[in-house]
């Protein structure tokens, strides 16, 4: 009898797969051996993943489990759950083969990962840039070819997203490599450039021309792939009844604690106290430093309160978007975290433009208000996803460090709970506009809740979405609609409330088993310091291998720490 695989070297093997094949993913992991490649999305690419996949289960099947110890047995089910997650995508659900947005998004993410890390000089990005457009092409042939019978809505988003891509380029990546002095360089880099750019024209032509006409595709995955998909992707086993049952109840409750909080700012309606806080907000071309006074207090109450270790090393620059890529308004840039460089983070944020009138900077500004801005730096910096991966480099797993094998249900997870764990321990005590903020933020996280389940397992619509969103979560009917359509594509965005709700449960056991030697840093930092892992795996991680059960269900009297999360 042949000896078992080491699963250390299976990693190794599986790992390096994947940052091959998907060299996006790996540049944004701090892996830069593939930086000069874009994905290829051919079928007969397609078809060698779905081959390979196949063999790496095999390898997980034939290991003999009973060998490995504690830790190497959560790891080898993580591993298979990945496995099969993203066979499941390419077989199944098969995004490549209806979502045209999928290959305009992919280069846009490409493309931004080599201008806006600075992890080599800019001449050699540049390179690395120009190697990327001239597969432009390629990526779109495959495009052609691979997506004929799309749901209209994905080649409206498909649309969107390909013109913004087109833009990016044309317009705003020149600009990334302006210091490059390369003549040569810089010439090749324009010829490719109006290459990309005029296959991208004609790409989105064929989108309008050939297929918005005949595109009567559903957007559904429909109930067994949803429900099979969080499974895979996430480790959750309830079903989608039950999970819109725990969705709504946290709504209503939610939405009660937000007419509280809103009424409390001023008496009168509490929707109206809601729109004129947003009248609240830094002044023009004042948006980054108010990011900045933000963040320092952020770092102080952390460390007043003891609530969350922060590394020493890397600082985060708070920075205006640069012009190359303005068409966002909030974004965090965090190095990989097997970055061996020591790249700078980046939290950039889209302030006015001059020349716009009165009025448009008003309306940029409202979604910059004092109570939102408070929720987005706390969720993407302090003690979000910034601090998130900080713990992360730390980490010695590399099944739970890298981020191919990342839950979004966790990565998320901890970003929301941040937001309600920061109020929870007394931030913003004398602000009320912080309580609201991340209320307002609850409310659509949970809205997305509801939203896609009712859009993939049920038969809701775009338009009653877009309703649900302004009606529940109090959104104006322009985000509104942008996050209905969301939902079409991105079909497990729940993992925001889902992740919220899983740790704060987590915490709740934690701190029962602990009892009076329970300490909140302690958790935090024992959490973080495990890696990015599926609830589960944290569960038997933290509380022992015999922890094991699904961390929505009832427990009793379905309240645990003042926080009413189950049914």
């Amino acid at each position: 009898m042949h000896p078992s695989e080491p699963l250390a070297h299976y990693v190794d093997d599986y790992l390096g797969y994947l940052h091959e094949t998907h060299p996006t993913g790996a540049t944004l992991d701090g892996v830069h051996a593939h930086d000069d490649l874009l994905e290829d999305l051919g079928r007969p690419a397609i078809d060698a993943q779905v081959r390979a996949l196949a063999g790496f289960r095999r390898r997980l099947d034939e290991m003999k489990v009973g060998e490995l110890t504690p830790v190497e047995r959560i790891e080898h089910r993580i591993l298979a759950a990945n496995v099969r997650a993203r066979a499941f995508e390419l077989e199944e659900v098969r995004t490549w083969e209806r979502n045209p947005q999928t290959y305009a998004d992919l280069l846009a993410t490409s493309l931004a990962g080599q201008a806006l890390f600075a992890y080599a000089p800019a001449a050699e990005r540049a390179r690395r840039t120009l190697s990327k457009l001239r597969q432009v092409p390629r990526l779109l042939q495959a495009a052609r070819d691979n997506v004929k019978e799309p749901p209209g809505i994905f080649v409206k988003v498909g649309l969107e997203a390909f013109r913004g891509a087109r833009t990016f380029v044309e317009r705003d990546l020149p600009r990334a490599f302006a210091d490059v002095d390369d003549l040569h360089l810089l010439g090749d880099l324009a010829d490719a450039q109006t290459e990309a750019v005029q296959a991208l024209g004609e790409y989105i032509d064929y989108l309008e021309r050939d297929q918005a006409p005949k595109a009567r595709a559903s957007f559904r995955l429909g109930r067994e792939k949803f429900e099979r998909k969080l499974q895979l992707d996430e480790g959750l086993s309830l079903d989608s009844d039950r999970l819109l049952a725990i969705a709504l109840r946290e709504l209503q409750a939610t939405q009660e604690e937000f007419r509280r909080a809103a009424a409390r700012l001023e008496h009168g309606d509490p929707m109206d106290a809601w729109r004129r806080s947003k009248t609240r907000h830094p002044e023009p071309g004042k948006l980054v430093q108010a990011a900045r006074d933000q963040l320092a207090e952020l770092v102080q109450f952390l460390e007043r309160r003891a609530l969350v270790t922060i590394p020493t090393g890397r600082t985060v620059t708070v920075a205006p978007t640069p012009d190359f890529f303005r068409w966002t308004s909030a974004s965090m840039w965090t190095p990989g975290p097997f970055e061996t460089r020591p790249v700078p983070a980046y939290y950039y944020l889209t302030d006015v433009e001059r020349g716009w009138s009165p009025e448009r900077q008003e309306e940029h500004l409202r979604d910059f208000n004092e109570a939102t801005l408070w929720a987005i730096s706390i969720h993407e910096v302090y003690p979000g996803h910034f601090l998130h991966y900080e713990h992360l480099r730390g980490v010695t797993s590399k099944v739970r460090k890298s981020t191919m094998f990342a839950p979004m249900s966790f990565v998320e997870g901890w970003a929301h709970y941040c937001e309600q764990m920061m109020v929870e321990a007394g931030f913003g005590d004398a602000n009320p506009l912080v309580r609201l903020g991340q209320l307002a933020e609850a409310l659509v996280r949970l809205a997305r809740f509801v939203v896609c389940i009712r859009l993939h397992a049920e038969d809701y619509s775009v338009e009653q979405g877009v309703r649900f969103f302004r009606e529940e979560a109090f959104l104006e009917e322009g985000n509104a609609r942008r996050e209905a359509e969301r939902g079409t594509f991105d079909p497990t965005y729940l993992v925001y409330s889902v992740g919220k709700l899983m740790l704060l449960k987590l915490r709740a056991e934690y701190k029962q088993q602990q009892g009076k030697a329970f300490s909140l840093r302690t958790f935090h930092d024992t959490l973080l310091g495990q890696g990015t892992a599926p609830f589960w795996a944290h569960r038997q991680l933290l509380l022992g291998e015999g922890a094991e059960g699904a961390l929505l269900e009832r427990r009793r009297g379905g309240w645990i720490d003042g926080t009413s999360i189950l049914l």
